[in-house]
């Protein structure tokens, strides 16, 4: 039996024994009046974790032998594992502007770019929340990094900071629902070299992703990635402690994920896989049944709305994604929706590492076997300019890291050129096509072969519809607006382009 096949056997055991569980608890929260009626629900409480920079499939439940992850573990034993979560944008503000909002992040204006603004025009759950008794709060990272300057806000939109989780469970009446986001740094760069392997974590055990040359370097490099990884599940794991302590636990919907991809090259600030599929697992005791692998494709932008659902509160019209709740409720494993077979991805721009600060448009559809990417400037250079074209900071959309450094260092190496020129070092064709299945590392470009122009045709007609029916200015061709929008970033000054 393969270890995903046990993997799932032993989640459908579980599943079947929480089941149980929930079907005992949901008659403790809905008894019977005796006239054939049932109570309302009570309100769930809202804890959101969210990891800075961390990617599928580095957790253990996902089979990673290299990740330890025992708190998202025991989530996702509890609750629901997904396999097929997509961030709408591959850059910390656009991600975490869509999730909070509901909406592809080309909705939010100038929010698109890293380094930007939310205008308080655009409506976030926790707000929605607030309004309507609920107690809000988050720690460290929540929107951002960008500005409230002229935004109409006088708080980040995640909602008023605390110190710690546990500093905002004293503030909260035990009569009063809360919705919390835990925003750590971790596993964001820079890294303590060496940290992972002296926390013990074994770089043999690495499986290195197949768009990452395979040097010790790079294998010390994502030990360090891991460990980091492994702190954040740390700090949450105390925060479920403080939950079953306050005896809130079993009503509280958990949701824990990632804002992008893993801060390497080719992962992070790019529309390819790497930079967008993150992890996702939910739990919530009392009416979810657990135990469940779920296959579909879910966009964080789907967040907020099945948060409002849950709460038993109205969405947002202008919001684009679609509540999961349905999913979450059911018992199913699998594929459960089959409407949910593919997801959409973006980005505007990351860093001004190309002149007049212009960005590197990309818009993309990944279903299970396919990924097309739309590469809106091809004339441009992918991850910024290189040295020979500088414009003050080389190739800026790539983390500095040893194993950047490396490739660098060696791009003329054999064994590393071809990793180096999908990183950065060749500009990218307008239509970039990937067999999944066959490729994950998204290393041989299949666009215009012959054989697959009708999966092609119909891919772009799927995002082109998607664009025109979302409202993306870049249906209706290319646009400066990105370029001009103020960049917030770097010692806080503003860089503009007018």
């Amino acid at each position: 039996m393969s270890h995903v096949n046990i993997q799932r056997w032993f989640f459908g055991m579980i599943g079947n024994l929480l089941l149980i569980v929930a079907g005992f608890q949901t008659l403790q929260l809905f008894p019977s009046t005796g006239l054939g009626e049932e109570r309302p629900a009570e309100r769930p409480n809202i804890l959101l974790a969210i990891a800075d920079d961390w990617a599928w499939p580095h957790a253990g439940a996902y089979g990673d032998p290299a990740a330890r992850t025992p708190t998202f573990d025991r989530i996702a034993r509890e609750g629901v594992l997904f396999t097929r979560a997509h961030v709408n944008a591959p850059t910390c503000t656009a991600s975490r502007g869509a999730l909070l909002t509901g909406q592809a992040s080309h909705r939010l204006e100038e929010g698109a770019n890293l380094h930007s603004r939310l205008m308080a025009k655009f409506r976030c759950y926790p707000d929605v929340l607030e309004e309507n008794g609920y107690v809000i709060g988050s720690m460290r990272k929540g929107w951002g990094p960008g500005s409230l300057e002229g935004t109409g806000r006088k708080r980040n939109p995640a909602g008023p900071s605390f110190k710690s989780f546990e500093q905002f469970l004293k503030t909260v009446p035990p009569d009063k629902p809360f919705c919390f986001w835990f925003g750590t740094s971790d596993p964001h760069r820079p890294y303590q070299k060496g940290s992972g392997e002296a926390a013990g974590i074994d770089p043999k055990r690495i499986r290195v992703p197949p768009f990452l040359p395979d040097t010790p370097i790079v294998r010390s490099d994502i030990a360090d990635y891991l460990f980091e990884v492994e702190r954040f599940d740390r700090e949450l794991g105390e925060a479920l402690a403080l939950l079953e302590k306050s005896g809130r636990l079993d009503n509280t919907l958990i949701i824990v994920t990632g804002d992008n991809g893993m801060p390497f090259p080719k992962a992070k600030a790019t529309c390819y896989d790497a930079g967008t599929h993150v992890p996702l697992a939910i739990c919530w005791r009392a009416r979810v049944p657990g135990g469940r692998i779920v296959d579909d494709f879910i966009s964080l932008t789907d967040v907020a709305p099945t948060i409002l659902e849950a709460a038993g509160l109205e969405l947002l019209p202008e919001m684009t994604g679609r509540s999961f709740l349905n999913i979450l409720l059911s018992n199913q494993s699998g594929r459960v929706d089959p409407s949910r077979d593919h997801v959409f991805t973006e980005r505007e721009r990351h860093t001004c590492t190309r002149p007049n600060n212009a960005s590197y448009p990309i818009r993309s559809i990944i279903t299970e076997r396919w990924h097309l990417i739309w590469n809106l400037r091809p004339q441009l250079w992918p991850a910024g300019n290189p040295p020979e074209e500088s414009v003050g900071r080389d190739y800026g959309d790539i983390d500095g890291s040893p194993t950047w450094s490396e490739m660098l260092a060696r791009k003329d190496d054999p064994a590393i050129r071809p990793f180096f020129l999908a990183a950065a070092g060749a500009k990218r064709p307008e239509f970039e096509l990937y067999d999944l299945q066959a490729d994950p590392g998204e290393m041989h470009n299949l666009s215009g072969k012959p054989e697959l122009a009708q999966v092609e045709n119909e891919l772009k007609a799927k995002l082109r519809d998607w664009m025109v029916s979302t409202g993306d200015p870049r249906a209706l061709g290319d646009t400066d607006y990105w370029d001009r929008a103020p960049y917030y970033g770097g010692e806080g000054t503003v860089r503009r382009n007018r």
